[in-house]
């Protein structure tokens, strides 16, 4: 097989998996072709919401502050009956990952200035809207994929190094490959209602859970004026029981919701799935988003999940084909991300108990006690890896022990010449190696140093606001958050990732993983 390529990596499907994979690359310098059937963005809002970890992620690839233009901060998450008793209320608290704790988001608008940013890397990021892919093939050398041309169609074949297969739930690639999606489709079917907002209604800004057994609504504020229902359907009722907007007003109306409050602008019919692929890594090719796993959306991490995937995966991939990180680094997608995604699926199913009142009183009883004690809920947990690449023991229980697998927090910092901006802005986007007050090199073996060193990292000692700084290698953590989170854990020394996970620390050893 010949071993010409014409790009790095090919990406198959080009919604928000692959849009964020595409400028991850590109950020990185690694070019890629992406196939993408439909010429233009979606036009329904599917998804809800992002976190502060997502909005992290938007900021690495430079198009934070784009994206938040057609978001706004989630305050709280409720549950109501339909008689107005309230029987939870979880308010947001502050984030320590340097933006607000949820936003709610008008999907397409996000999708279009994803895509957009992908346009800066010009011919390094191509993308051939209109192209089905047919087929895909892999060798030792890397993969090979057929595409169509909707409109003449010819077909194409397009040699890449590798691909990631980033086109949903009903993914051809895993088919072609021979890979299985197993679990279970729920057996409840859901119609989901899209309105433009005419008026202000109470508390609408709130996410609502309207908690029934028979008719629980999902009752979401989106970005810019929009506004989303999620309903499920009756034993009895179909999709043919609402062919008309009229007769999807009475669903509103149950809940207070008025002509006079929005305009329907649309409505849809969608089924709840549980499912993962066998595998996630077939050689070559790697599955992305819903063409790796498929949850059901009470904890608005479904595309979310798909976006970690795609940075995930994508500075891995930067650092094999740029020779710095060996291909094994590839195996360590999986181990990090499955266990992610099963632990979100996990919570939205609990979550949607909730919503249908399934919990025994029991239940309910402990629900309440862990509310009143101000424990966070698994939902708001912060971000960690329990395996994967990192150098360290890992805990039994599935969460990882002291500070190796966590995201660090992302205060203000301040560099050395007083530029203040949030942490990672000031840190790069490739590894680096904190110390708490210290200077890193000093405290790591001539061994450690080079083999972080061959990794490009870079060595910052962190000084406290109310210290001055030493040298031109330096930040300042303006905000405090960042030196007491580290003491916290009892770390003075960290060596981080691209994606601000901790991949070493001196509690446990400061080797560049194997």
């Amino acid at each position: 097989m010949s071993t010409i390529y014409d790009t790095d990596v090919a990406i198959i499907g080009f919604g928000p998996s692959g849009v964020v994979a595409a400028n991850a690359l590109g950020a990185r310098g690694v070019s890629a072709i992406a196939f993408e059937r439909d010429s233009d963005v979606y036009s329904r809002a599917r998804a809800v919401t992002v976190n502060d970890w997502t909005m992290r992620i938007f900021q690495q690839l430079g198009l934070d502050a784009e994206i938040k233009k057609d978001m706004d901060p989630t305050v709280a998450l409720r549950w109501v009956t339909y008689d107005g008793t309230e029987l939870l209320r979880l308010p947001f608290p502050p984030s320590n990952l340097g933006h607000e704790t949820s936003y709610a988001i008008y999907q397409p608008a996000m999708e279009r200035s994803l895509r957009e940013g992908a346009g800066r890397f010009g011919d390094k990021i191509q993308v051939r809207y209109g192209n089905e892919v047919i087929g895909v093939t892999q060798d030792d050398d890397g993969v090979t994929v057929t595409s169509r041309d909707l409109s003449s169609g010819a077909t194409t074949t397009t040699r890449a190094r590798y691909a990631l297969a980033c086109h949903g739930g009903n993914a051809t690639t895993r088919e072609m490959l021979g890979v299985n999606l197993v679990g279970d489709t729920i057996d409840v079917r859901w119609i989901v209602v899209d309105g433009k907002v005419k008026r202000w209604w109470p508390n609408r800004h709130i996410l609502t859970f309207w908690s029934d057994r028979e008719r629980p609504v999902v009752d979401i504020a989106l970005g810019r004026d929009n506004h989303r229902w999620e309903i499920p359907l009756r034993t009895g009722e179909t999709d043919a029981t609402f062919d008309t907007e009229d007769k999807v007003w009475p669903l509103l109306e149950s809940i207070g919701v008025s002509r006079d409050d929005v305009d329907i602008h649309g409505y849809a019919f969608y089924s709840h799935h549980v499912r993962y692929a066998e595998q996630w890594r077939m050689g070559k090719v790697i599955l992305l988003g819903d063409a790796a796993h498929l949850m059901p959306p009470w904890a608005g991490s479904g595309m979310q999940s798909g976006i970690r995937d795609a940075f995930n995966i994508s500075w891995k991939l930067a650092g094999v084909l740029d020779g710095a990180l060996p291909e094994s680094i590839l195996d360590s997608y999986e181990a990090e991300r499955r266990p992610n995604v099963e632990f979100y699926t996990n919570v939205a199913i609990q979550l949607g108990r909730i919503i249908k009142q399934e919990l025994t009183s029991e239940e309910q009883a402990e629900l309440g006690r862990e509310q009143e004690s101000g424990e966070l809920p698994p939902l708001l947990w912060p971000p960690t890896y329990p395996a994967g690449w990192f150098t360290g023991v890992r805990a039994p229980t599935g969460f990882p022990e002291g500070v190796v697998g966590r995201m660090i927090p992302q205060p203000r910092a301040a560099n050395v010449n007083g530029l203040i901006g949030l942490l990672d802005d000031l840190l790069g986007d490739g590894f680096v190696v904190l110390g708490d007050n210290v200077d890193p090199a000093s405290v790591l073996t001539a061994e450690q140093k080079a083999a972080w060193g061959a990794l490009g990292a870079k060595y910052v000692a962190v000084r406290a606001a109310d210290q001055t700084t030493e040298g031109p290698d330096e930040i300042v953590d303006v905000d405090g958050t960042l030196i007491a989170w580290l003491r916290e854990h009892g770390a003075r020394v960290v060596a981080v990732r691209p994606d601000r996970f901790v991949a070493a620390a001196d509690t446990s050893g400061l080797s560049v993983p194997a």
